[in-house]
C-alpha cells in the first residue's frame, strides 16, 4: 500500500490544506473516497488512520484532509497550534476547502493511473457531515455522499439567543476543548457568516434536492449528536439509507489518541456498512 502524508494543496483562504492519500499503486483506477474530519478534528485523530488504510486494502483511492482553517499548521498537523484559524474558521471556508480538494483531484494526472476521478464519493464526520451533504448536492462530481454520525441542522449551533448579543458585543466567545484544556475562540464572523449563507448552509434543502445514493449511519449511543438527527436526515431524503450502529457512540468506539494496531469494533462495523453501501 502507498500512503503519502502531508500533500500541501493551495486553498482560497491563503491557508494551506494538508491532505493525505491511500492507496494500492497497481495501475487500477479505483472509487475515490473523500474524507472530512469534524469540528475540533484533523485528519490524523484517532483511528483516522487505520480506517484510511482499511479503505485503501478494500480496493478504494482514500483522501483525507485538514480544512485551512481547523487549527493546525503544516508543521504540527495534530492538535490546535493556529487558535486564531481556529477562530476564523467557518462553514463556507470549510465548502471551499472541499471545493478545493475535489478540484485538484480531478486535475492531477498522476492520481489518474490509481484513481477513477469519475467516481468520488464524499464521507463527513460529525460537523462535515452537514458539509459533505451540501457539497453533493452542489458539484455534480460527485457520485455518493455519506453521512458518518452527521449533523441536520447548522442554524442551531450556531447561536443560541442568550449569547448571541453579548458574542455581537465582545466579537469572541471561547469553548472549553476538553483534551486539550485549550479556550478555543469563535470570532463573530462565524455567525454573520452563516446569517449571509444560510439559504445555502441548510442541510434540510440539501438533503431534499439530493439526486445521487444518500448513506446515513448512526450510533445510538451517540451522546454529542442525537440519533434523532440522522432520523431527520432520512425523513428529508426517502431514496436515503439509514443504518444504525447499536451501542456505537459519536466516534465509533475510538479515542484520540488511539494506539491499538486493530480498529474499534463499532468503527470497523461502520467501515463494513461504508462497504457495503459503495459496492452495491
Amino acid at each position: 500500500m502507498t500512503i503519502e502524508k502531508n500533500i500541501i494543496i493551495n486553498g482560497k483562504h491563503e491557508k494551506p490544506i494538508l491532505t493525505d492519500l491511500f492507496f494500492k499503486d497497481d495501475d487500477i483506477k479505483k472509487p475515490i473516497l473523500i474524507f472530512c474530519h469534524g469540528y475540533k478534528g484533523f485528519k490524523d485523530w484517532g483511528a483516522w488512520n487505520l480506517m484510511a488504510k482499511a479503505f485503501a486494502e478494500s480496493g478504494f483511492y482514500f483522501i483525507k484532509f485538514n480544512f485551512s482553517h481547523n487549527g493546525g499548521t503544516v508543521k504540527q498537523p495534530i492538535d490546535f497550534p493556529d487558535l486564531e484559524a481556529f477562530g476564523n474558521n467557518n462553514y463556507t471556508k470549510e465548502l471551499d476547502d472541499l471545493e478545493s480538494v475535489i478540484e485538484w483531484v480531478c486535475s492531477n494526472f498522476k492520481l489518474e493511473r490509481n484513481a477513477d476521478i469519475n467516481n468520488i464519493t464524499l464521507v463527513g464526520h460529525s460537523r462535515a457531515g452537514g458539509i459533505v451533504t451540501i457539497k453533493a448536492e452542489e458539484n455534480n462530481k460527485i457520485k455518493k455522499v455519506i453521512s458518518l454520525a452527521g449533523v441536520c441542522d447548522f442554524g442551531k449551533r450556531t447561536a443560541t439567543a442568550g449569547d448571541l448579543e453579548q458574542w455581537g458585543k465582545s466579537g469572541v466567545k471561547y469553548v472549553l476543548n476538553g483534551r486539550t484544556k485549550q479556550q478555543m475562540p469563535h470570532y463573530f464572523q462565524f455567525y454573520k457568516n452563516f446569517i449571509a449563507n444560510e439559504n445555502r448552509l441548510t442541510i434540510k434543502r440539501a438533503v431534499s434536492n439530493l439526486k445521487i445514493p444518500h448513506l446515513i449511519i448512526h450510533g445510538n449511543n451517540d451522546t454529542s449528536v442525537s440519533i434523532d438527527e440522522a432520523k431527520s436526515l432520512h425523513n428529508w431524503n426517502s431514496k436515503s439509507q439509514l443504518e444504525i450502529i447499536e451501542g456505537a457512540n459519536h466516534v465509533f468506539g475510538a479515542q484520540h489518541p488511539w494506539e491499538k494496531e486493530i480498529l474499534p469494533n463499532h468503527l470497523k462495523e461502520a467501515i463494513t456498512k461504508v462497504i457495503d453501501f459503495l459496492e452495491y
